[in-house]
Order: C-alpha cells, then structure tokens, then sequence
C-alpha cells in the first residue's frame, strides 16, 4: 500500500459534494469555439482560476494563444504546479477546458448548461468530456494540499485550449511555443477517455487521414449524357474504389476494437440543383483511420494511383484536399506512465488494467510524435457528444483517488 492512502481516500470520499459544485460552476460557463459559435474558454478559465485560489493552489501560469476571433483576444491554456520533494520528473494531468455544442435543446430532459443531480449521476455539456477528468485531477492533488503531504515529485495540471476542434489554440500551440515545459522523463496522463470500469489504457492511435475530394467533369442536359462527363458518376465509383483500399490495407491489429483499417466515405456537397443535369463536379469526404504500422504516405501513394485510374475511365480530372493528417507511435506498455497508472489502479481498486489502441483521436497524438509517452484512461460511461450527457459521481471520485495513488507510488 503506499504511504498516504488512508488520508487520501479520505479526503476524496469527503468531498464528492465539492465535487459537484465545481462540475456546476464549469457546465455554467459555455466554452464553446468560435468555430462552433462560442466565443472560447476565457470566462471557464477565470472561474476555475478563482476557485483553485481559494483553495489554495496558487502556483498557475497562463499561456494564452491569439485567437481574433473571440472577445478576449485569446485562448487561455493554464498550468498549476504542485512542488514535489524531486523535480528529476513531473506528473502530470491533462485535460481541456473545451465544450462541443448541446445541440437540440428539445432532446435534453435538462437544461445542458446548468448541471442536475439525479440517481448519482450529473446532467449536463462537459461533465464528462472533459470536466470529470479535470475535477479528479483537482481533487486528486488537494488530497496532498489539505493533507500536509509534499508529493514525491512534482505534479502538473494543464488545463487546455481547443481540444474539441483541433487543438490548434492548445496542445499544439504549447507544445510549438513552450515545448521547454515538457520532458522525455515525465509520466503523463489525459483522463479523457475509458470504459465504465476503468480497465483499459489507451496507448495508441490510428493514424487520421481527412481528404475532400473534387471530381470535375463536365455538365450537360440529362436528356444528352453523352454531351457531358458525368461527375456524380465518376465520384460514386471513386468512393467505392476507395473503401476498398480497406482490402490493400488489411493486416489486423488486436490492440483495437475492430483491430483494420477504414476508408469510409462520409459527407457530401451539393453538386447541382435540378434533376435533369448532369453534374459537371462532384464534392465528397473520406474519414480514414488507418493502423499505426502503415504510413500516411504510403496510403496517400494509393490514393493517388485510385484517382488516377478513375480519371483514365472517366475522363474526369481528381484533386483532393487534405483537411487532416495525423499518426503517431504507441507508447510501449512497459513505459513508466502506463506502469505506474496499472499499478494505481490495482492498488486503489483491485483491478487489472488492460492496454489498448482506439479508432478517435486525442492529444495524446501530438505528444506521442514529439516522444513523449502518454496514457488515456478514465473510469465513465463513454456519452460523450451525447444529448444528455452524463458523468457518474462515484467515477469521479474513484478517478480522482487512482490518480492520487499515482502521485503517491
């Protein structure tokens, strides 16, 4: 057991009522992206700060990435440093201030931005993704505050910008401008992700693969197909040419869920407006989460041979955008921060955790291709995005003592 367990547990299992409180004031502060018609995480980051002031958690520094397009100018992401007896390394927590939108009120049974309490559970925008990982790692480091307790090494909480929408304003924005922050040594956690029993630690990604495709041809009347080249058409059979690239790329990977690669197309642009023309262009997407032992570019190679072939059949002309790419190594099962994160939960528990890989993305990515290993894990019932969603006050709580353990080991 380690040192100080029965005094933290303590104090966590003591205050799952501030628990709520804190989820409450956050879910009442929309921080919405401007690309989703908010205007950021300015007055969320204000609200936390002066509450982790009052409780005693003074040592915070703001890094705030430009941003024109909101009132305050910026983005804030937030560092709160808890001294350890060693700074050899730090732990650190990661999650984001960031909200998605509620989407249609009329679906909610409450109120999305002002939290209800029923059944154990907390109704509202955020409470899961990503304040319930936020609030653990709070709670989780004022077990040693309130308890005397100096940490054997250095603890970090970083509150970040952006993460719903690209993480431009944030993770990647600190990890471009104060790289220096991060070391190779430190042992990382980003409680934004998990199962309803907390069993599982991501340790890798698919790599992401984004394109919106153009497909030019020529319009003509509907009743002369022959006078056109129909763009519609030679789109359909590019989509298709393109989901069966999940037979080029076909090794399987038992670390994910459906452990292939896939190519799937998804959304569609408006190409003409009356049914009795041949379209002379043709807009569509693909969302393609390739595993990580193929590259980007060996996949985009393919890509490129598919267009080729299809503007050969067709005589249409192919161009395509690459709206995102991302990939990223796993981080090694023996690596310190799944080591230490297995055995907090064992000891804090009695479980035994379980690595794996996931389709989604997270910041993880970008710390992953830096070198930096980190983790994803969190004990919640994966609602997400959801309307109504929900975060089961007993994971908090159970969350915040797992990580408590883990600054304790």
């Amino acid at each position: 057991m380690v040192e100080h367990f029965k005094e933290l547990k303590a104090f966590i299992d003591s205050s799952a009522a501030e628990m709520v409180e804190l989820e409450k004031l956050l879910t009442s502060h929309q921080a919405l992206a401007p690309e989703n018609g908010g205007q950021g995480e300015s007055e969320k980051c204000a609200a936390l700060v002066k509450w982790l002031k009052k409780k005693g958690l003074t040592s915070i520094e703001e890094y705030d990435a430009p941003d024109c397009r909101v009132r305050s100018g910026i983005r804030p992401n937030i560092i709160v440093t808890i001294p350890g007896i060693s700074d050899e390394y730090s732990i650190w927590f990661m999650t984001h201030l960031d909200v998605v939108p509620a989407g249609k009120r009329s679906q909610w049974a409450t109120d999305p931005w002002s939290v209800v309490e029923k059944d154990g559970k907390l109704y509202g925008r955020g409470v899961e993704d990503n304040q319930q990982g936020l609030v653990s790692a709070v709670f989780a480091v004022l077990a040693f505050l309130e308890n005397g307790i100096t940490p054997a090494h250095t603890v970090k909480l970083l509150f970040m910008a952006d993460e719903e929408v690209g993480s431009i304003y944030g993770m990647k924005f600190m990890l471009k401008t104060q790289r220096k922050l991060f070391r190779s040594n430190d042992i990382i956690l980003i409680p934004d992700g998990g199962d309803s029993k907390g069993e599982t630690i991501e340790v890798a990604e698919k790599n992401v693969l984004w394109l919106r495709i153009h497909v030019e041809g020529k319009q003509a009347h509907g009743s002369r197909p022959d006078q056109g080249i129909n763009a519609c058409l030679a789109a359909a059979d590019l989509e298709l040419r393109l989901h069966a690239l999940e037979k080029v790329f076909n090794r399987q990977d038992k670390l994910f869920a459906d452990g292939s690669s896939t190519f799937s197309p998804t959304m569609h642009f408006s190409n003409v407006e009356s049914i009795n023309i041949i379209p002379g262009e043709d807009v569509f997407c693909m969302d393609c989460r390739i595993l990580p032992c193929y590259t980007l570019k060996e996949v985009l190679r393919e890509v490129r041979s598919t267009c080729d072939g299809i503007e050969k059949k067709y005589g249409v002309k192919i161009d395509y955008m690459i709206s995102q790419a991302e990939e990223s190594p796993a981080t090694p099962v023996d690596s310190p921060v799944v080591q230490h994160l297995m055995a907090a939960i064992q000891e804090a528990h009695g479980l035994t955790a379980r690595t794996i890989g996931i389709g989604g993305g997270t910041v993880a990515a970008d710390l992953r291709k830096l070198g930096y290993n980190a983790a994803v894990w969190s004990t919640l019932d994966d609602c997400a995005h959801q309307v109504n969603e929900y975060s089961v006050i007993a994971n908090i709580t159970a969350d915040a003592l797992t990580m408590a353990v883990m600054i304790d080991q």
